[in-house]
């Protein structure tokens, strides 16, 4: 089960973004890193090509190592450590080792 998700709302812990919160947008799990709105830009230089015509410098979101992140719990409003947890009917959940509320 991953702790970190598309969508959740996450603080960055070290680097060079550290004590900035974004969205994830999307999640690489075999890569462990996930590419969060705001964070980690980097400057792709791109070619003019018929589709593009302009070309140039662009600044875009590179992905960043999960263990760099943390989830904020909507909850507690706080960041927390993610468990992992079986419910009645055998469907498995997260939840904030804080406040040990059910994240979605």
């Amino acid at each position: 089960m991953d702790k970190i998700r598309k969508n959740d709302t996450i603080k960055v812990l070290a680097g060079k973004d550290k004590g900035k919160t974004g969205k994830v947008l999307h999640v690489f799990p075999k890569n462990n890193r996930a590419v969060v709105e705001g964070v980690n830009f980097i400057k792709r230089h791109t070619r003019k090509t018929q589709n593009d015509q302009q070309g140039g410098i662009v600044e875009k979101e590179s992905p960043i190592h999960v263990s760099n992140l943390v989830l904020l719990c909507k909850a507690c409003n706080r960041p927390t450590r993610v468990g992992a947890t079986k419910l009645g009917d055998g469907t498995k959940t997260r939840f904030c080792k804080r406040c040990k509320e059910i994240i979605s």
